[in-house]
């Protein structure tokens, strides 16, 4: 039988992924929280930013780049240096102000 989960990214009750998709408690929690839909809609935009900024994931501060964007992207979590004014909100699309990591 399929497990369900309540997805936090698409609100509503869907297929969950079989496993957590990395150790920890963030890996847990994606596990938890996370639809096998939403994380495919992730694995998809992860490319995307990859390509987009040429990012090397041998690179400790590309990695952590990334992984704010899979916060944003799954939870709506922004990252610190992102802009936090409200006006500002509906424009800020999922990628950071500035340079990213190369």
């Amino acid at each position: 039988m399929t497990r369900t989960v309540h997805c936090a990214k698409l609100a509503q009750e869907l297929p969950g992924l079989e496993k957590p998709p990395f150790p920890g408690t963030f890996g847990q929690r994606i596990f938890e929280q996370i639809s096998h839909q939403a994380w495919a809609a992730w694995t998809a935009q992860e490319v995307n930013i990859i390509n987009h900024y040429g990012l090397s994931l041998m690179d400790p501060e590309a990695r952590d780049f990334l992984e704010a964007q899979m916060k944003y992207f799954l939870f709506d979590e922004r990252p610190a240096d992102a802009a936090h004014d409200d006006a500002d909100a509906g424009a800020w699309e999922g990628i950071t102000e500035g340079e990213a990591p190369r």
